[in-house]
C-alpha cells in the first residue's frame, strides 16, 4: 500500500537548473499542481521517461517481476497518468486494488544530476485521498469475523511505505486488518523527515504490529538517535527483522539471534532512484521462499545494484532474466 505516483525522470546537465527552479539538491519537495506544471513547462525541451512509481509500488513491482503473487492498494485519477500507472502494474503481474478519484493522478518529477543525485518535486494529487475507509472496515468492526477477508485475503505479507505514516488512522486500520488476516507486516521508513514528525506513532505501531523494518541510515538515526550499527540493534528489539541500509557500504540485518552484514555488487551508477525499494523487493522475495537472512540480503543487494545502473526505478526484461538466473544458481 502506498502513494500511487507516476515518476517523471528528467536528466539535467548541472545543479544550476535546480537553483533556477529553487529546488534544494537531493531533497523531496511537496509541490502543488501549479508548481508541478511550471517545473514541467520550464523543462519542456528535456528528455523525459515515465514509470509507475511511489516507494511501495516500486517494491511490489519488483516482487512481481521475481514471480511473486502481488497486489497493490492506492488511489489514482481517472486520467492518462492514472491509466498508465494501472497498466504498468498489470504488465508486471501485480493485481491492482485501486481507488479512482476525480483528482489528477499524483506525479513525482525527479531531476537527476550528472552525479546521479535525485531531486524530487512531488505533487501527490489523488494519492493523498487514500483513507482508512477504503480498506473496507470501520474501527468498530475490526474484531468481527467478516474482517478476515477483503483486500488482505490471499496474501502472506503486507508492505507499507513510510510516506503514508502521516495518516495515522489509515496506517492503524491497515496493520490491524493485516494482522487479523495473519499477514507478516513490512514497513519501509522511507523518509527521515516523516520519521522525525511521527516518531511516537511509529514507535507504537512498530512495537505492536510490524515484523520487518527497512531503514536507511538517516531514517534509522531519526528513529533511534543512533548511527547505523547501533540503530539496527535498537530496532531489532521491537521487530522480528531489522534492516539498515548504508548505501555503498551495504546493509545490516539483525534479528534477536542473528546478525548479518551484506555487501554491494560492483556497478556503474546512473541513477539511484528505487535502490532502497528494490532492495526490499529482493529481501522480501528471499524471505517469502524461506531463504537464510544472508541470502535475502544478497538478493536485495543484487536488485538494488542493478536498478541504479538504469534511469528510473524500472529495469528491462533482459536484466530481470539475468538476475533470476543468478538468484536460482546462488
Amino acid at each position: 500500500m502506498g502513494n500511487a505516483l507516476v515518476d517523471i525522470m528528467i536528466p539535467i546537465e548541472s545543479d544550476n537548473i535546480l537553483d533556477l527552479l529553487a529546488l534544494p539538491k537531493g531533497s523531496m519537495q511537496l509541490v502543488d499542481r501549479d508548481r508541478s506544471n511550471a517545473i514541467l513547462l520550464a523543462l519542456k525541451d528535456y528528455r523525459k521517461t515515465h514509470s509507475a512509481g511511489g516507494s511501495a509500488a516500486n517494491t511490489i513491482h519488483g516482487l512481481a517481476m521475481l514471480g511473486a503473487h502481488t497486489g497493490y492498494i492506492g488511489v489514482v485519477g481517472e486520467d492518462e497518468l492514472g491509466g498508465f500507472f494501472v497498466r504498468d502494474l498489470i504488465q508486471a503481474g501485480v493485481d491492482p486494488h485501486m481507488i479512482h478519484s476525480r483528482q489528477e493522478t499524483g506525479r513525482a518529477i525527479a531531476l537527476v544530476t550528472p552525479d546521479s543525485e535525485r531531486t524530487f518535486a512531488t505533487f501527490l494529487g489523488a494519492a493523498i485521498e487514500l483513507s482508512a475507509e477504503h480498506l473496507g472496515m470501520q474501527n468498530t468492526d475490526i474484531k468481527m469475523p467478516s474482517a478476515k477477508s477483503g483486500l488482505f485475503s490471499g496474501y502472506s505479507y503486507f508492505h507499507i511505505e513510510g510516506y503514508l505514516v502521516q495518516n495515522h488512522e489509515l496506517i492503524r486500520r491497515a496493520v490491524e486488518l493485516a494482522k487479523l488476516n495473519g499477514l507478516i507486516v513490512s514497513l519501509d521508513l522511507a523518509s527521515y523527515n516523516v520519521v522525525e514528525a511521527n516518531r511516537e506513532f511509529l514507535q507504537e505501531i512498530i512495537e505492536k504490529y510490524v515484523d520487518i523494518v527497512f531503514a536507511n541510515e538517516e531514517e534509522a538515526l531519526a528513529f533511534t538517535g543512533h548511527p547505523p550499527e547501533k540503530a539496527v540493534h535498537e530496532i531489532s528489539k521491537f521487530v522480528e527483522i531489522a534492516i539498515v541500509k548504508t548505501g555503498r557500504q551495504g546493509s545490516m540485518v539483525k534479528t534477536a539471534s542473528e546478525y548479518c552484514e551484506i555487501g554491494v555488487i560492483p556497478v556503474q551508477t546512473i541513477d539511484t532512484t528505487g535502490a532502497g525499494d528494490l532492495y526490499a523487493s529482493g529481501f522480501l522475495y528471499g524471505h517469502s521462499i524461506g531463504l537464510p537472512l544472508q541470502k535475502c540480503g544478497e538478493i536485495g543487494a543484487l536488485l538494488a545494484g542493478n536498478v541504479i545502473e538504469c534511469m528510473g526505478s524500472k529495469m528491462d526484461q533482459d536484466r530481470w532474466n539475468k538476475m533470476l538466473l543468478e538468484i536460482q544458481h546462488a
